[in-house]
């Protein structure tokens, strides 16, 4: 028997009970199109998270005070961290100097904290910090209406203040047009010169509801530390991408010489974009895998049905393989002649599949942009291929056990089977 005529058998088969065969398709339907849309989701994700932090600038570096050793911020290590000497205006003005780190363009302290943002009748906890002017040219800060933070404003200790847009939502229920209103930032009152673009995820997550006011600001009535030249955080700006290996070392040389730690006990951790970069593709990859994995189980539950239906349909053709059988038949056609409605059922399932999936992926996107969030799902190549090759492989595995079963059967007991 060819192929060719195993696949008109098979399909004329399965013609004659259009429901079961359809119910039994239904399941591969399912699995593949979770495939598929689990796999947009995260490609799509990981896409967004990379694409922030790339907008960012590739030659931007973090210096924060502790030494994060693998954890990563927000995890210092616990032992001597209370001798740690901290991060200091001082430390942001010594990176600059061209002969200790000529690969370093550009520096910006900043101190960060948290308070309780509200105008009117609304509230909102938001993260605050406290920048100097220069911040917004080295993250790329754009505006979409106002202005940042200017030196004139750090120098007069300004009560003004710049939105994230989520932060504006959230405060006026939209971010446009709210430029000279004023708000009160743990009570006190500070004028909106600014709102910044919305940008979705960054390197410490969503940054969309975040607010920025002076600096000498927040260091007078806000952020109180422990001396008036300590800071939470140093950006610093490398000449080029290319440069900024470079001026990782040349930064953490500048602090070890003036905090006097030995290298491999620095008080310090230096983080560059494409560390964050790397990160976050790895923590994302693993989520996607994970994603399609549980997708993937749809799949096999698929397979089942398919497996279930094809033993149905042995028994009750019992007859005609022994008929086939007595006539000519080869143990290897019946094989063929069930592996080829198996596979035709995980073939057009696997083709709808992913004609819905791309569907699901469509929808998430628009639900997301119509929610304001910059998110799209891709559907790739690979994500098809994977959910096909998937889809094939269940329906030939699943029907190989009734296939075998169907050619074991003697000519004589199956033309005598009721």
């Amino acid at each position: 028997m060819s192929l060719t005529q195993a696949l008109i058998e098979a399909f004329e088969s399965l013609a004659g009970n259009k429901l079961r065969s359809g119910l039994t398709v239904l399941g591969i339907v399912i699995g593949v199109a979770a495939v598929i849309a689990m796999l947009a989701v995260g490609h799509g994700a990981e896409a967004s998270i990379t694409g922030s932090i790339s907008s960012i600038g590739t030659n931007l570096l973090f210096v924060f005070r502790g030494n994060f050793g693998e954890g990563g911020p927000g995890q210092p290590r616990i032992e001597n961290v209370s001798n740690d000497r901290p991060l200091t205006l001082e430390d942001a003005e010594a990176l600059t100097d061209p002969l200790a780190a000529p690969s370093v363009l550009a520096t910006a302290a900043a101190l960060s904290g948290s308070g309780i943002i509200s105008y009117g009748g609304e509230s909102t906890t938001a993260p605050i910090n406290g920048s100097v002017a220069a911040e917004a040219e080295l993250r790329n800060f754009q505006l979409s209406e106002g202005e940042f933070i200017s030196e004139e404003h750090v120098l007069g200790r300004a009560s003004v203040v710049v939105l994230r847009p989520d932060t504006a939502d959230a405060l006026f229920g939209r971010h446009e047009g709210v430029s000279g209103e004023t708000i009160r930032i743990e009570g006190q009152p500070f004028r909106v010169i600014g709102v910044l673009v919305p940008t979705g995820g960054g390197a410490f997550g969503s940054m969309d509801n975040e607010a920025y006011i002076p600096f000498s600001t927040a260091q007078a009535r806000l952020m109180k530390r422990a001396s008036r030249s300590e800071v939470d955080l140093i950006y610093v700006q490398a000449v080029s991408a290319e440069a900024v290996p470079m001026a990782a070392e040349e930064v953490s040389a500048v602090l070890r010489q003036r905090h006097k730690t030995p290298i491999g006990d620095d008080d310090f951790t230096v983080f560059t974009q494409e560390q964050f970069l790397s990160t976050f593709a790895a923590i994302t990859s693993v989520l996607t895998i994970f994603l399609g994995g549980i997708a993937g189980i749809s799949l096999l539950v698929g397979g089942i049905g398919i497996m279930n239906i094809m033993l149905v349909s042995v028994t009750e053709r019992t007859r005609e393989i022994g008929l086939r059988k007595a006539l000519g038949a080869r143990r290897r056609d019946i094989q063929i002649q069930f592996l080829a409605e198996s596979s035709a059922l995980s073939l057009v399932g696997g083709i709808l599949g992913i004609v819905l999936g791309w569907l699901i992926s469509l929808l998430v996107g628009q639900i997301a942009r119509a929610s304001g969030t910059a998110f799209s799902p891709v559907v790739g190549l690979d994500a098809i291929l994977l959910a096909t090759a998937f889809s094939a492989a269940v329906g030939l595995f699943f029907g190989i056990y009734p296939a075998n079963r169907a050619a074991g059967l003697e000519p004589v007991e199956a033309l005598r089977h009721e």
